[in-house]
């Protein structure tokens, strides 16, 4: 059964900065004005949110950005996407809805406008992303599969004494897993693909017909492509799915070419790939594909430059009153806290601390503390982050996360000191969390985001970070709840999901409670980080 915590809790966690950004609400009485005044005042623009969205068959939490106010759901493959039934639907208290999605059943191949409406229309659009695993395997065929989903097509290359009416098939799968048949039913074994092969795909009571082609090839391996970043290289390559296919490579002034090592090539079928280690920044390299005794085309690539972590060692400081700043007075700011929000009411709940794992130079110290007046506030969590702090939004903060970086690291490294807490402040859903030990979280993200990620702790139109969007390229993390035994050294590896993609802002963020965004953590819980740095190689 879906459980309605999840839209924020399992998608855009990860973050802890909301319970820093406090400041407490003024309410000021206002004089009831004479009747006999005309009320001539425009209606107020007050922008209306879809909160929470869910819907049946989903295989993640929906994602909700009420920036651009748009929300998208992730459905399993096994569900309709022409006939998907809301479970979850609510919106900002007092607004009305057209449509309802409660309401029916929507195709959801295209997006649907929702008009949250409260004095004025604000459209969203909802729309849903769909994945399903489609694949043709022939034994001994020449790179990958070409799957078009559009046009419904299949194309697999084949060398050119290959018997075509003789041909091998080793996997085939062209819809949902379980829930769809295919005419010809096609089975692993022998099978004649002479001729262009029609067949029906069945599923949802819809038949869609796809056509499965062989082309023969003379091209026996080939170079598709290189990736070159600073310290490592990433080469794909097609070629007989049966051979132990490989790479060398050399570099250009060089006439030596080395051999990479079969064991360290991934095969998946005709397509290989392999990451080769311990390079020169800027430096030119020479890659080519290999199998058996037929060498492929040359690709020259040229690896990228190494970055240092900028003031990693968190030794410079400044005071701007009682608010601590992690940069040197009147030099470039990096990194960014909460202090802003939790010194209204008190003191900065990040600061430089002597306690470093080499005795020497400064470490911040991060301590999560309950902020208010008279028992009236919220919990503050202590947090450092790249980027810069923007404003208070009543109790909660906005604030940019980001700082542009265009080379690819590997591993963010580092030294932390953790001391837990019991959970004693939890809001409405992370009450099961109630006097379980507080995490501290570490985290490291590259992106491909086009300006700083805007961040508001706000439940009206809250945006978080999340490490599941399309905009991350890779990501990393430390959670731990329990105490370390003094200063442990870490390594976070950055998990790629394209190695093409060149990012434009690196995301590190460091919180003594890793529900701080929720105001959920434990006063007392403490978070020490120091001499962090990235490192380009494996």
């Amino acid at each position: 059964m879906y459980n309605s915590r999840l839209v924020n809790k399992g998608v855009v966690r990860g973050s802890f900065f909301g319970g820093v950004f406090f400041t407490l609400a003024i309410f000021v009485g206002l004089m009831t004005l004479p009747s006999c005044i005309k009320n001539d005042l425009p209606y107020p623009r007050i922008p209306q949110y879809i909160l929470t969205l869910a819907a049946e068959g989903e295989s993640q939490p929906a994602a909700i950005d009420s920036l651009t106010y748009k929300a998208v759901i992730y459905l399993s493959e096994q569900t309709d996407i022409q006939n998907v039934r809301f479970t979850e639907f609510t919106y900002t208290e007092g607004a009305t809805v057209d449509p309802d999605l409660l309401d029916g059943t929507y195709d959801l191949t295209s997006p649907v406008v929702v008009n949250v409406s409260k004095y004025q229309d604000y459209p969203w659009i909802v729309s849903a992303e769909q994945t399903i695993e489609r694949y043709l395997t022939i034994e001994g065929q020449i790179g990958e599969t070409v799957i078009d989903e559009i046009g419904h097509r299949v194309l697999v290359r084949v060398p050119e004494t290959a018997d075509l009416r003789q041909l091998q098939l080793v996997s085939v799968k062209l819809g949902p897993a379980d829930i769809t048949t295919m005419v010809p039913d096609l089975k692993p074994g022998t099978i004649d693909l002479a001729q262009p092969l029609k067949v029906a795909v069945t599923c949802w009571d819809r038949v869609v017909d796809w056509t499965i082609y062989v082309e023969k090839t003379e091209l026996i391996v080939e170079t598709s492509h290189v990736d070159a970043w600073s310290q490592v290289i990433w080469a794909y390559g097609n070629g007989p799915a049966d051979v132990a296919n490989t790479f060398q490579y050399r570099q250009a002034d060089s006439e030596t070419w080395i051999d990479v090592p079969a064991s360290d090539v991934t095969q998946n079928e005709g397509a290989f790939s392999v990451r080769i280690d311990h390079l020169t920044p800027l430096t030119t390299y020479v890659v080519r594909a290999v199998s058996g005794e037929n060498i492929a085309n040359e690709i020259e690539v040229t690896t990228q430059a190494t970055e240092d972590l900028v003031d990693g060692s968190f030794d410079e400081w400044w005071q701007n009153g009682r608010i601590w700043c992690p940069w040197a007075e009147g030099g470039v700011q990096f990194w960014d806290t909460g202090n802003t929000g939790a010194a209204t009411l008190g003191q900065s709940n990040v600061v430089p601390s002597d306690d470093t794992p080499t005795g020497t130079g400064q470490s911040a110290k991060l301590e999560t503390r309950f902020v208010g007046i008279a028992g009236i506030g919220k919990l503050a969590a202590g947090s450092i982050y790249t980027g810069k702090f923007q404003r208070v939004d009543g109790t909660n903060g906005i604030l940019d996360f980001g700082r542009p970086w265009e080379v690819r690291p590997t591993k963010l490294r580092g030294y932390y000191k953790y001391i837990t807490a019991p959970i004693n402040y939890a809001s409405a859903e992370f009450k099961d969390l109630m006097n379980r030990p507080d995490s501290c979280h570490i985290y490291v993200a590259m992106t491909d985001w086009t300006a700083p990620f805007e961040i508001r702790t706000n439940p009206k139109n809250r945006q978080l970070f999340n490490p599941n969007s399309p905009e991350v390229i890779a990501y990393g993390e430390l959670i731990r709840g329990s105490d370390t035994d003094g200063w442990q050294e870490f390594e976070i590896e950055l998990k790629y999901h394209s190695t093409s993609k060149v990012p434009s802002y690196i995301q590190i963020t460091c919180a003594a409670s890793k529900y701080g965004d929720y105001f959920t953590g434990g006063a007392g819980a403490c978070l020490y980080v120091d001499q962090l740095s990235l490192s380009y190689d494996y």
